[in-house]
């Protein structure tokens, strides 16, 4: 715990008139009051007070604030009264704590109505005196800090409210930094295993691209300095919880996030800033779109800063915020700005925007409201600038990240109203299913018996919970084709390693993989989301994805004469993992057939002809072309497309044939290596998974072998 002399230090830092003995004798006060009361953890509770009061003391805010945070639980926790710290500090600090007490007792999380009565109380007492929101939002970012010491679900229910009502608070008062903090503590409560993944990915990141941060730092300092423009330049990884909300709005992956640093540069006037922003972008390319200007154009509460976006040469994106001190003291502390000292003088910031204003304009504004729901849905509307609220036809209200379609507010109602979507109409209005919607439009959905959901929607969708339905349909509806694919993977990878692929393995893979049963295995494994290597891993630990030696492509077939070449088919171009069978041929060897292969029908009279042929085990080199016909829109971008996810599976291609050419669509034969028959289903799914790819086949044809059917 921080001793009275410590804390009286941390204010003298920035006040030097600060009135040493109050802060003294406030902390003497509490620490009695709070005598033998104790937190969860088990620390006396007057460790939580303490740290409150430093937590402000961060933001240079005055004495009576300072004092407030040492007595915030006095009224509610102890035999103290108002009249008692009116008595011994004044009325400002009783006021103050009076107000802060009444805060902690109000039930923002309850129900609809009473949190709405609730909100009011809330927005009352902070247009009285802001100070008093202050302390509270300090008092629960404390508590976020410390809340591993409750039981899991007094932890969820904190969490959810800080999510819910404080971190969006924060961020509207200009508080940004304590937003994000917030909602990192919330998110670490909430979902953690979601955040050590992004945790461990930026581990990885950091080990594969080195200290990136370091190093644009450096080339931003050197490249201001050699324009003559004084400035401070800093540059951090964006917070966990950031990152995670990015990857659920635009349904991406961490691998393809770009813009997951951020720097900022400080300047010292505003022409610096305009200045900055063309030396930045003469060295780094612009981003199109990703520029805005809040200097000239500030936000409602008072932030200014111009934010663009850049890449380098190696395509990674980052932010840039360029500001001036000033305007960074009031990103950074917003409301505090007001009532922070330096040099032991109020210090005036002149683009420090009083929330005050906002505030009471909305108590006014709703002072004599009586529906206490439309209270509600205005203060939502106000604080969650991030969200966007919408209409049903019978005005119930629905809550939308921005950026959604009339597609996520269908499954927002329900899933099954989502799947049966056909269209949309805004505001009366029909409108296209991509559309993004705004803050108070009336939404109707059209919905038709037989609707499923199409692979398309998932272009559209931005929110999780449609994403996952669509996503859950699409596979339920190709259920019975992965399952067929599954089972023919398990077995090839069961056999690989000398093992079968029988129900009650699968079962045991099941479990160990933690899914429902062999056929959701096998549904899994058919679609891509699981692989073969992990099913066999799951069951027989010892054989699964160790690393094997690499198969040479010369002798990648068991069953051949060491001494007598071979070939494969070019009419079923059989891979490793698929059964073979060979068929012998004077001057040329064996070629090599898929067991299914239709040329094969012309020598079942000729046995002494066949061979019983597999393939080699290990790690085969991607040398094994097949061919795939594919049907593709006819737009801008939509082979570059293709050919990025087929890199991404890091297949190569060798060959691409234009088969047909129509207004509206292609259709192109292209020639793909391959390691093996699970690489050729990965890199299929990956472009069936694509909107404008209309069709996908693996090219086989009976035509094109060139075997002689008679007896040699």
């Amino acid at each position: 715990m921080i001793a009275a002399e410590d804390l009286v230090a941390l204010v003298r830092n920035y006040n030097p008139r600060t009135n040493e003995a109050l802060i003294r004798a406030a902390y003497d006060y509490g620490r009695a009051l709070h005598e033998g009361q104790f937190r969860h953890s088990g620390e006396p509770y007057f460790t939580h007070p303490v740290a409150v009061a430093a937590i402000l003391t961060e933001q240079q805010l005055d004495d009576a604030t300072i004092v407030t945070a040492l007595l915030h639980d006095t009224i509610e926790d102890t035999r103290a009264s108002y009249n008692d710290i009116s008595e011994r500090f004044g009325t400002e600090v009783a006021d103050l704590v009076d107000g802060v007490t009444k805060l902690t007792n109000l039930q923002l999380s309850s129900s609809e109505t009473k949190q709405a009565e609730n909100f009011r109380k809330l927005f009352m007492a902070m247009s009285k005196d802001l100070r008093v929101i202050l302390v509270k939002l300090a008092d629960r970012l404390h508590n976020m800090r410390t809340i591993k010491a409750m039981r899991q679900e007094k932890q969820e229910q904190k969490a959810r409210e800080t999510m819910d009502i404080f971190a969006p608070l924060a961020g509207r008062m200009g508080m940004q930094w304590m937003r994000e903090e917030l909602e990192d503590l919330g998110f670490r409560v909430l979902n953690p295993e979601g955040r050590a993944s992004i945790i461990r990915r930026f581990i990885t990141l950091q080990k594969e691209a080195g200290d990136v941060i370091h190093r644009i730092t450096g080339d931003m300092r050197h490249e201001l300095e050699a324009a003559g423009i004084d400035a401070e330049v800093f540059g951090r990884a964006k917070k966990p919880y950031s990152i995670w909300r990015k990857m659920q709005e635009k349904g991406m992956g961490f691998s393809r996030l770009s813009d997951i640093y951020g720097f900022r540069v400080i300047t010292r006037s505003e022409m610096d800033c305009y200045r900055a922003l063309g030396v930045i972008h003469q060295r780094w390319r612009a981003v199109p779109g990703r520029f805005k200007d809040y200097v000239s154009q500030p936000k409602s509460n008072g932030y200014r800063s111009i934010h663009t976006t850049v890449s380098g040469r190696d395509g990674k994106r980052v932010e840039v915020q360029i500001r001036t001190r000033q305007m960074h003291d009031v990103a950074e502390t917003g409301v505090a700005a007001h009532w922070s000292y330096r040099d032991g003088v109020r210090s005036e910031n002149p683009f420090a925007v009083d929330p005050a204003r906002w505030i009471s304009s909305l108590t006014e504004q709703f002072d004599a409201e009586e529906d206490h729901d439309e209270f509600l849905e205005a203060v939502k509307l106000e604080m969650y600038s991030d969200k966007v609220f919408c209409f049903t036809p019978k005005g119930d209200v629905v809550k939308l990240p921005r950026g959604a379609t009339p597609l996520d507010y269908a499954y927002a109602i329900h899933t099954r109203i989502g799947s049966a979507c056909v269209g949309a109409k805004v505001d009366g209005i029909r409108v296209p299913l991509w559309t993004r919607l705004k803050n108070g439009q009336s939404v109707e959905i059209i919905t038709a018996e037989g609707q499923t959901p199409q692979a398309t929607w998932l272009d559209i969708a931005t929110t999780g919970k449609a994403r996952t339905a669509i996503r859950r349909a699409l596979r339920e509806a190709g259920r019975e084709r992965f399952v067929r694919l599954g089972r023919e993977l398990a077995r090839s990878a069961f056999e690989h390693v000398g093992k079968k692929s029988t129900d009650k393995v699968l079962e045991k893979a099941a479990a160990t993989l933690r899914l429902q049963d062999a056929q959701e295995v096998l549904a899994r494994l058919g679609s891509a989301e699981i692989t073969s290597r992990e099913v066999v891993h799951a069951v027989y630990p010892d054989l699964g994805p160790a690393d094997e030696a690499e198969v040479d492509a010369h002798r990648a077939v068991i069953g051949v004469d060491p001494d007598t070449g071979f070939e494969r088919a070019p009419c079923c171009q059989p891979l490793p993992g698929e059964r073979i069978v060979g068929i012998t041929q004077r001057g040329r060897g064996v070629i090599v057939h898929a067991i299914d292969c239709e040329s094969l029908a012309a020598f079942e009279d000729q046995p002494d002809r066949w061979l019983d042929l597999h393939w080699a085990e290990g790690t085969h080199p991607p040398a094994y072309g097949v061919s795939l016909e594919m049907t593709i829109g006819n737009d801008a971008g939509v082979l570059g497309r293709v050919c990025t996810l087929i890199g991404e599976r890091l297949a190569n291609i060798s060959n691409l044939t234009f088969v047909d050419r129509k207004p509206d669509f292609f259709r192109i034969r292209m020639d793909v290596e391959l390691r093996d028959a699970e690489h050729l289903h990965s890199v299929i799914s990956a472009l069936e998974a694509e909107s404008d790819v209309a069709s996908v086949n693996r090219r086989r044809d009976a035509s094109l072998s060139a075997l002689p059917t008679a007896a040699e």
